[in-house]
């Protein structure tokens, strides 16, 4: 085993999951990215939500209940640290109640991750946050690929008159030059609208959206393949809301959407997106004061555990050799 590999966690039976709380998993807790092949980081800022505020607190909520996780993935067969060395760098100093500067600290510190090569995997936080990540993922990078599950597709041009919003952040990624919107796909989007040309809007801007209805005609494996195919090789940013998920599942979010989907089949949609080639990561919008029994918060660990679960598998086949991601 290398020597990037000797780090574990501790496990539950040299120490209670209880104690030493605060870190995802509890990993090792780092001020740098160096030497790292992903690093976890909170932006807990909440201050562009349109309805219910508290994902401020989200970072905070899915550390905590991150503890139940464990190293190894059972279907893929592989332990992630193992194969990657990764950390928890804390928290960006947001500044609630000002976007503009929130969003320079939060390019700032997502800069300090990929400029030394490592993934950067976001815990927000609401949905405006992931503008400030891919101006860094950008510079680094270049244009990627957005892969976004969400019940909203985040594409106003104004939310309240205002150009920064947690409703705005893609319309602003695609103007900025931060994503390829021929390479993006978003995927989940339903209930009602303000505007019933939204899907025709986002066509326009270039992108491809699968809405749920759509969504269960086609079948997740199909969908999967279609993420696959419009991305292709690029580089690719993956963004997950969790009001994605049928709130009976995630309840603890500003802006529930009914008719969503089950744990088991978002699970599902990210251990297919093994064959990607991913630069970074984010989910949000958890607000754990809505929550019940920390169900919303231990998804939303979950999902972040199967997509480092799919960077591991992609080491785990580099180093044998089968020339795969």
């Amino acid at each position: 085993m290398s020597e990037k590999n000797v780090k574990q966690p501790d496990t539950a039976f040299a120490s209670p999951r209880f104690v030493n709380t605060g870190n995802f998993m509890r990993m090792e807790r780092t001020k740098s990215a160096e030497g790292l092949d992903f690093a976890i980081y909170g932006v807990p800022f909440d201050t562009a939500s349109s309805y219910r505020t508290g994902a401020r607190f989200g970072p905070q909520g899915i550390r905590n209940i991150s503890v139940m996780m464990k190293t190894n993935h059972p279907i893929h067969e592989v332990n992630i640290l193992d194969y990657l060395k990764g950390a928890d760098m804390g928290d960006v100093n947001v500044v609630p109640g000002y976007i503009l500067p929130t969003y320079d600290a939060i390019e700032e510190f997502t800069a300090s991750i990929v400029n030394e090569g490592a993934i950067p995997i976001a815990l927000g936080g609401d949905h405006s946050i992931t503008l400030g990540e891919l101006r860094a993922v950008a510079k680094k990078h270049g244009p990627v690929s957005l892969i976004h599950f969400d019940s909203h597709a985040d594409i106003n041009d104004e939310v309240f008159g205002e150009k920064y919003n947690h409703g705005t952040p893609f319309r602003r990624a695609i103007e900025e030059g931060l994503i390829d919107p021929h390479t993006s796909i978003q995927i989940g989007m339903r209930g009602s609208l303000y505007d019933a040309g939204e899907f025709k809007l986002a066509k326009e801007l270039g992108l491809r959206t699968i809405p749920t209805h759509e969504v269960r005609e086609m079948g997740i494996p199909k969908v999967i393949e279609e993420i696959k195919e419009r991305v292709g090789d690029n580089k690719a940013f993956l963004t997950i809301d969790i009001d994605f998920f049928d709130p009976a599942y995630a309840p603890a979010t500003g802006t529930p959407e009914v008719g969503g989907y089950t744990s088991l089949e978002g699970l599902t949609f990210v251990r297919g997106l093994k064959d990607i080639n991913f630069v970074g990561m984010d989910m949000v919008e958890v607000a754990p004061n809505y929550d019940v029994a920390e169900i919303t918060s231990l998804l939303a660990a979950n999902v972040v555990f199967e997509f480092l679960s799919i960077l591991a598998l992609q080491k785990k086949n580099e180093a044998d050799g089968k020339g795969e991601k």
